[in-house]
């Protein structure tokens, strides 16, 4: 005789079991004598065994089999569950879910259709999974904010579910894209001491302008307007308006969804005046030293910009006697009377810290000694904030890296000490620097260069520079390791075939002069900032004359011959005070060099070289940048300086506008009227660049504008500021995975009729 109980047949049936305590159902307990699962197509049996709640040989009770419902059905896996026995045999009968089988888009346009399903995997829904109406709900609210996050609010997302063979399911989702909801409409309301196109440029968000399609600013986010509202917070209290409140702010949308609008109502208050300061707390008997850091002083309007860059060099400067946790907290008493502000800066120093480890992250090619060799922090010594900036700064100044930061974390059960993480992030370690320019006389004149800095992770470079111009060829293989010592001892070693043919002669081919050599160099550090140069080199010179010889040249070899052996020697001096090598905003950068052709060789000559360049920090990202050049070459044995050492000006990298190295002397006309520019024995440069960030980008450094003024020339003997050649302009500047690019349209101002011109040029990996 057989019997058959049914104790629970759906889902609905769990859960009422779960919220009463007696059975729907009841059942006398059995002792299980087998278990035997139904309707599985994926799943493993096993699978199920390890959900029950029950085995072979156990008793059986109505409890149990509301558990093992609630446990089946709680796996997913399962849409219906039902629990019968037989014969003291467990008989488990279930019906699975659905499978899917593939997930499709129709109406893509603004995201890509895997990236979308990346997102919806992190949701729960991809292929090979069990299907599931509330998980699809939420993909589809995933969809929704996908495109919500880019603007779209309008975008609708309908879902088509289609059965499939083998209990598997294939989901469609319609998109409708609809049009991206832009912010129409800016109003600050309460504005009255500054303009609210003043109070606008303060925000990310923006009404949209001609870059709106790179900088996203016209799309709306609540985050950025939470950033904005504090940035004007923040001017506000910077002109010393103490009391300056948001009242409000309100986003609406409008019906068809594709316009929002931003109110922000604001109450200004009144400014405040500074009519004293002073330090309060543990001062460690260095309140003198200290109080020259407070920039707020009393008399002046109160400037909350001020006070913050005080506390940071008040704590700079107690972290830099190892006191990682210094603190400095300002208090104010507004006299609301008299307009006038009372300030106090409590200081709390906190322990002395020692530093028990250095972490160095983010390096996935560098080796962790070539950032290390640049840390001026040691490990088991006190805590020194100028030393972690000066270890910012020499692994900035690698160029290894597009990002250099450093923080500190505390060490658990521990009041002093801290461990440092400096971490870095990687640009490529490959560039290709390129140079080109177009004129209305001329082809083009291009250069390159292929240089893998940062080698293996090294810290070492290898470079290849080639230029195809007319009027010079070369092909030369540099390699410089700054750290060929231990002791942070450089080497630079070069090697290099040139040849320079007339620039106006493209059909003379017996006209030209050839060089091979190389040369060897050593940098000694001797301070943090500074290295002196000594080095060595040798090259051959052979020089073929025609009936377009310029007479210089002609001179030239009939004092020197038409072949040459130069052995110079050469010293030199380095500063680099800059904060970046890539990209530079402060600090000042130097380099004095002087060569000396040795009576070894055939040449006897010296000439001297000094760069300096300096960058200022303005305001939000703007920088202005300075670069003067002066040069100087002559002879110690009486005879001509030799015209194949001159120096050339004009074009990418001296005097923007002109065509490269035409400025200055000249030889005289040819047979056909043709001059040929000879450099000079002395050159002068100067240059002015402004440099800022696209309006609407905030402080981007990637993306740039800038405007120039460029003046030089060179002179057959001592450089003077007569004669000069200058320009101005404008351009473009991006940091690019090929490096610093520039783009330039120069303007010549101070021409002559024989000058050649190059109105645009472009440039990759220079400052200037």
């Amino acid at each position: 005789m057989k019997s058959s109980k049914k104790f629970i047949r759906t889902p609905l049936a769990a859960i009422a079991i779960s919220l009463l305590s007696a059975p729907i159902c009841a059942a006398e307990p059995f002792v299980v004598k087998d278990i035997r699962v139904e309707g599985l197509q994926r799943v493993e049996p096993g699978t199920v065994f390890t959900y029950l709640p029950v085995r072979v040989g156990e008793t059986f009770t109505d409890d149990k089999g509301s558990d093992a419902i609630r446990a089946l059905y709680n796996t997913g896996f399962f849409k219906h569950v039902k629990v019968e026995s037989e014969n003291n045999v467990l008989i488990i009968n279930v019906e699975e879910r659905p499978a899917i089988s593939q997930i499709e888009f129709t109406g893509l346009k603004e995201f890509d259709k895997d990236g979308l399903k990346k997102s919806l995997k992190a949701a729960g829904v991809a292929d090979g999974r069990y299907y599931d109406k509330s998980i699809i709900d939420k993909a589809e609210q995933e969809l929704k904010r996908q495109y919500v996050s880019r603007g779209f609010y309008g975008a609708e997302i309908k879902t088509t579910i289609t059965p499939v063979d083998r209990n598997r399911v294939a989901i469609l989702f319609n998109v409708e894209e609809g049009d991206v909801s832009k912010i129409k409409l800016i109003n600050i309301n309460g504005a009255e001491t500054f303009k609210e196109s003043t109070l606008l440029d303060e925000m990310q968000l923006s009404q949209g302008n001609w870059l709106s399609w790179y900088t996203k600013n016209n799309l709306y986010s609540k985050q950025k307007l939470v950033a904005d509202l504090e940035s004007i917070r923040s001017f506000y209290l910077s002109q010393g308006y103490l009391e300056f409140t948001i009242e409000s702010t309100q986003v609406s949308i409008s019906p068809d969804k594709t316009g929002m609008y931003l109110n922000i109502n604001i109450k200004e208050g009144k400014q405040y005046k500074v009519s004293s300061v002073k330090l309060a707390g543990e001062l460690l008997g260095k309140e003198e030293e200290l109080n020259k850091l407070i920039q707020v002083k009393p008399g002046e309007i109160y400037s909350s910009t001020k006070l913050a860059a005080s506390t940071a060099a008040i704590a700079d400067k107690l972290g830099a006697y190892g006191y990682a946790f210094a603190s400095t907290t300002p208090s104010t008493d507004l006299k609301k009377d008299t307009q006038l502000v009372d300030l106090t800066l409590t200081i709390e120093p906190g322990k002395r810290t020692y530093v028990r480890k250095i972490n160095v992250l983010g390096n996935t090619k560098t080796r962790d000694d070539v950032i290390r060799r640049e840390i001026r922090q040691l490990e088991s010594s006190w805590y020194d904030s100028e030393k972690l900036k000066l270890s910012k700064d020499r692994v900035n100044r690698t160029g290894y890296f597009t990002d250099v930061d450093i923080g500190n974390e505390d060490v658990p059960n521990t009041t002093d000490q801290v461990d440092v993480n400096l971490k870095v992030t990687e640009k490529p370690t490959g560039s290709l620097s390129l140079g080109a320019g177009f004129s209305s006389t001329d082809k083009l004149i291009l250069s390159a260069g292929i240089t893998q800095d940062n080698i293996f992770g090294s810290g070492t470079s290898l470079g290849l520079n080639v230029n195809t111009g007319k009027t010079n060829r070369t092909l030369a293989l540099s390699n410089y390791d700054p750290y060929f010592t231990e002791d942070g001892i450089s080497r630079f070693t070069e090697v290099y075939t040139r040849s320079s043919k007339p620039l106006y002669y493209a059909g003379d081919t017996e006209y030209q002069i050839k060089s091979t050599g190389g040369s060897f160099k050593l940098g000694v550090p001797y301070s943090e900032v500074d290295r002196v140069f000594f080095g060595i080199g040798i090259e051959t010179l052979s020089m073929t004359t025609s009936i377009n010889t310029p007479i210089a040249y002609q001179s030239y070899i009939g004092q020197y011959g038409t072949s040459t052996l130069n052995i110079p020697l050469t010293v030199g001096w380095a500063r680099d005070a800059r904060d970046s090598a890539l990209v530079p905003s402060r600090g000042t950068y130097q380099q004095a060099n002087l060569e000396v052709g040795t009576a070894i060789g055939d040449l006897e000559y010296y000439r001297a070289y000094y760069q300096h360049q300096y960058f200022l920090p303005l305001f939000k990202g703007n920088v202005l940048s300075f670069n003067g050049e002066i040069g100087y070459g002559a002879t110690y044995n009486g005879k001509e300086f030799p015209v194949t050492k001159n120096y050339y000006v004009g074009g990418i990298g001296s005097v923007r506008g002109y065509e490269p190295g035409t400025l200055g002397p000249r030889s005289v006309p040819n047979y056909y009227g043709v001059t040929t520019p000879l450099g000079g024995a002395s050159k002068l440069i100067g240059n002015v660049e402004y440099t800022f960030p696209i309006p609407g980008s905030g402080v981007d450094k990637t993306l740039r504008l800038f405007g120039f003024f460029d003046a030089g020339n060179v002179y057959e003997k001592t450089p003077t500021f007569s004669d000069l050649r200058t320009s101005y302009g404008f351009g473009l500047s991006w940091i690019s995975p090929l490096g610093p690019l520039k783009f330039s349209y120069g303007i010549p101002l101070s021409k002559k009729p024989e000058d050649r011109l190059q109105r645009f040029q472009f440039q990759i990996g220079t400052a200037f």
